[in-house]
């Protein structure tokens, strides 16, 4: 499990190495990236609480991981004595420890400042996909209680081909006959060249190469759930160990084709807009299309938190969630290539927890009593 050291971030180099793509790579992937979205004006400044401190680790999803490690090296600047492991390796993959382990957060609270230390235990579970009910049904039986729930960014799963392949787009069948063994979405046959998707030329016999995400994966499960109608992956995809590696791969492979998170786009690879059916327009993902949902595979990304015996959150877990739905902590989601938060979902946010109404809320509220959203 890959694991980010809030102090050591600062290069771009060093996140490519970081998110798994070797030095050398640096620059076969660099370039001019997409323009970053702006945050919203309607969300506030983090006002911090003094005095807060203690250690924790936030784990799971590799599309989360450089967003998390960014908010957490700016949350550094607020709270110095809130020490904070960021690890990657997959939704799926941390989200059993996660639930099993009870004893997650080792607090600082009168013990010497020099004497902090992370525990072994997720705090926090980075999840690129909400977690299901049966999910959510071990976790209540296991603790009592409900996990806290917390969207800190929209995000895209993009699919991503070489930057030399002249398709125009792709609906969600074509999609779903490239990928899946059982094409629930009804092609009446799977789509092996890129004759058959729409290219034409000396690309009509060309093969169509697949690329994926292993079985750790939550961008994996998602994309299975939502492209595939939970069909079966076909086994001759090429699953590798994240999206910066899948994206690395792709780069190298004119016949390739691959789906990974927005925030891994480079001047090697090119996205391609989805139509939800075959004749309806094609849609290319933004935080516009994200945010009302007309791009196909729109999502959030999450945090889940547990709570205490007395039913709160860990103060210092509390701090960083409170810092990741503000102005600064926002900024980093777009900074990290994902899509920051609406004002109204960011205040759903903070009154789950901290029970605080703001503006934002109200207005929401009136629009949706009113049936203008």
């Amino acid at each position: 499990m890959r694991t980010v050291q809030i102090t050591m971030l600062g290069s771009l180099l060093g996140c490519l190495s970081l998110l798994g793509m070797p030095a050398d790579s640096l620059a076969e992937v660099s370039g001019p990236g997409p323009v970053r979205p702006v945050v919203e004006s309607g969300i506030s400044s983090y006002m911090g609480k003094a005095g807060v401190s203690g250690a924790f680790v936030v784990a799971g999803s590799d599309t989360l991981l450089p967003i998390v490690a960014k908010i957490a090296s700016a949350f550094r600047q607020y709270q110095a004595d809130i020490k904070i492991a960021v690890q990657g390796g997959g939704t799926d993959a941390a989200l059993m420890g996660f639930i099993q382990d009870q004893s997650t957060i080792r607090r600082g609270d009168g013990s010497p400042k020099g004497g902090h230390q992370v525990s072994g235990g997720i705090a926090l579970l980075a999840s690129s996909r909400a977690l299901t009910d049966a999910e959510r049904k071990d976790f209540a039986s296991r603790y009592g209680y409900d996990v806290t729930e917390i969207p800190i960014a929209l995000d895209a799963v993009a699919v991503y081909v070489n930057r030399q392949n002249p398709i125009a787009g792709l609906s969600l069948e074509q999609l779903d006959a490239m990928f899946s063994r059982d094409r629930k979405r009804g092609l009446p046959e799977e789509i092996k060249t890129w004759g058959q998707a729409g290219a034409g030329n000396e690309w009509i016999s060309q093969p169509i190469h697949l690329y994926g995400q292993d079985k750790r994966s939550g961008t994996r499960t998602f994309f299975i759930q939502e492209a595939l109608l939970k069909g079966e992956m076909r086994t001759d995809v090429r699953e590798e160990s994240g999206p910066a590696s899948e994206i690395l791969a792709l780069s190298r492979d004119v016949l390739g084709i691959g789906y990974a998170g927005i925030g891994f786009q480079a001047s090697t690879v090119r996205i391609l807009p989805l139509a939800e059916k075959t004749g309806m327009p094609f849609v290319a993902p933004s935080i516009e299309t994200a945010a009302n949902g007309t791009y196909p595979l729109s999502r959030s990304l999450y945090l889940y938190a547990k709570k205490d015996s007395k039913g709160e959150l860990d103060p210092a877990v509390l701090e960083f969630l409170k810092f990741a739905n503000s102005r600064e902590g926002q900024e980093m989601v777009a900074k990290a290539g994902a899509y920051p938060l609406p004002a109204h979902q960011v205040a759903k946010n903070l009154h789950a927890l901290t029970g605080a109404v703001t503006s934002a809320m109200t207005t929401e509220g009136m629009q949706l009593a009113a049936g203008t959203r």
